[in-house]
């Protein structure tokens, strides 16, 4: 039996980060929660560790995040498949999709009491190809000043 909660938050993330509704996204997580992706350091340059603690530095996150976007890497495609184990929610948005290759990544979401406690965003190899080809484009252009 598929827990509601995974299935609402399955729906309701996926809908609202494609949207860009940042409002809506942040409802679906704690107010405590963890988000730890590659992508903090590259949407926000003062955390280099990739993991975000509570709504306020979420908020930041999903707003620039949004802000940067598009990327005609970022197709929003999946499966439609996902994964209910525990308190764990999990799915795939594929690097192969019908309309071309796409950011490759798996979504891992602690859920507790309705909520989104935890989310750790895995990359696969052509995301983080992409990832670290943007890394270098900006060490080149910014470097660093003389000691």
């Amino acid at each position: 039996m598929q827990d509601p909660d995974h299935a609402r938050i399955f729906v309701e993330w996926h809908r609202a980060a494609r949207e860009r509704d940042t409002l809506a996204l942040l409802a679906l997580y704690a107010a405590d929660a963890v988000l730890e992706s590659p992508l903090v350091p590259a949407i926000l340059a003062d955390r280099p560790e990739g993991v975000l603690r509570g709504h306020v530095e979420l908020a930041r996150f999903f707003e620039e995040g949004a802000r940067r976007r598009p990327n005609a890497l970022v197709r929003w495609w999946r499966t439609g498949d996902w994964a209910s184990l525990g308190n764990l929610l999990i799915w795939e948005y594929p690097r192969d999709t019908p309309a071309g290759e796409q950011v490759d990544l798996v979504e891992v979401m602690e859920i507790a009491d309705g909520l989104i406690r935890h989310h750790r965003i895995y990359w696969g190899w052509f995301g983080t190809r992409l990832l670290t080809e943007a890394a270098v484009r900006h060490a080149l252009s910014h470097p660093a000043p003389p000691c």
